[in-house]
C-alpha cells in the first residue's frame, strides 16, 4: 500500500522582531494619562498635537518636548516617572494589542527567535518580557542600550546581530518586524527587515510598510512568512 506523502514543513520567518507600545501593548493611554497629567500638574500645555508627536520616539527626545510644553522636571526624573506609572499599568492588566499574544504563543511553540525593539527603557520592557508566552522574546533591546533611537535602525540592526547568536547566519531579509508608528516602520525598513505595518494611533503613510495590516487578529506565522521577498514563490 503506498506511502501517503508526509505533508510540507511549514514555512516560517527565520526571527520576529517586535516593537512594543502600540504594536504588542496598547500602552499608549497610559503613557497619555500620566504626561498629560504632569504638564498640566505643572501648568504647561497639553495637545493632541503634543500626543502625536511623542509615539514612538525615545523617551529622552519625548522628555524635552514635555519640557518645551511647560514641564517643569528634568529629563531624567520624566522618564523615570512616566515609565513607573506605565509599568505599574501593565503589571496590572497587560493590555495586548488584538491577535498579539496569539502570535507570541505560536512564534513560542513553533521555536521561532523573537527580539523585542522598543523605545521603552529596560525596566518597562522587562515587565512586558516577563508576561510574554517563555521563548518568545529571547533578545530585547530598548532605548537605553542605543545612542540613535528610532527612525535610525540602530536598535534593529543589533536586535538582529543578537539573534544571530540564536540563528547563525541569520539574513535581514529572512525576518519580520512588526510595527505600527511611522518612525518605527521607517527604523525597521531602513535596517533591511521585511515590515508589517500595523497602525494603532497614528496612520501610516501608503507604502511606507512592506504590507499594511488592520489588525494582528487572526493572522499566523504563516502570515508573517509570507511578507518576505520571494516568499510566494
Amino acid at each position: 500500500m503506498p506511502r501517503t506523502p508526509a505533508a510540507p514543513a511549514p514555512v516560517l520567518p527565520a526571527a520576529l522582531l517586535w516593537d512594543m507600545d502600540g504594536t504588542l501593548v496598547d500602552t499608549e493611554p497610559l503613557w497619555n494619562a500620566v504626561q498629560r497629567r504632569l504638564v498640566e500638574e505643572h501648568g504647561g500645555t497639553w495637545s493632541d498635537g503634543l500626543a502625536a508627536s511623542l509615539v514612538g520616539r525615545p523617551l529622552d527626545e519625548g522628555a524635552r518636548s514635555l519640557r518645551a510644553a511647560g514641564l517643569r522636571m528634568e529629563v531624567p526624573e520624566i522618564i523615570e516617572v512616566t515609565m513607573a506609572e506605565v509599568a505599574r499599568g501593565v503589571e496590572a492588566a497587560t493590555p495586548w494589542r488584538p491577535g498579539a499574544l496569539e502570535l507570541l504563543t505560536a512564534q513560542a511553540e513553533a521555536g521561532v527567535p523573537g527580539a523585542l525593539v522598543t523605545m521603552s527603557h529596560a525596566p518597562l520592557a522587562r515587565v512586558l518580557a516577563e508576561r510574554a508566552p517563555a521563548g518568545a522574546l529571547r533578545v530585547v533591546v530598548t532605548g537605553d542600550r542605543v545612542s540613535r533611537g528610532k527612525p535610525d535602525p540602530e536598535a534593529y540592526l543589533l536586535a538582529l546581530e543578537e539573534l544571530s547568536a540564536h540563528v547563525p547566519g541569520l539574513r535581514a531579509e529572512d525576518c519580520v518586524a512588526v510595527e505600527d508608528s511611522p518612525v518605527g516602520v521607517a527604523a525597521a525598513v531602513a535596517a533591511g527587515l521585511p515590515t508589517v505595518g500595523v497602525p494603532s494611533v497614528l496612520p501610516l503613510p501608503e507604502g511606507a510598510a512592506t504590507v499594511q495590516w488592520g489588525t494582528l487578529a487572526g493572522r499566523g506565522l504563516a502570515d508573517l512568512a509570507a511578507v518576505r521577498p520571494g516568499a510566494a514563490g
